[in-house]
């Protein structure tokens, strides 16, 4: 039997959604093992003199827990 744990994580990018979700698992995969799936809960901008200047999401990660 398993049981897995999910936290949430908030990461950005000034390239795309795409990015920040890679971004958001790999700073989550240096302190958490056994990471089974990430879902993007939101997505949102940042912008700055009406130009989208940073590409921003909410992650929940699932892990495994030993």
């Amino acid at each position: 039997m398993s049981v897995l744990k999910v936290i949430e994580i908030l990461a950005d990018s000034k390239e795309s959604w795409e990015d920040a979700t890679r971004t958001a698992v790999a700073k989550a995969s240096k302190s958490v093992n056994n990471i089974r799936s990430a879902f993007v809960q939101s997505q949102s901008v940042t912008v700055k003199d009406g130009k989208v200047e940073g590409f921003r999401v909410n992650v929940k990660i699932t892990f495994e827990v030993d």
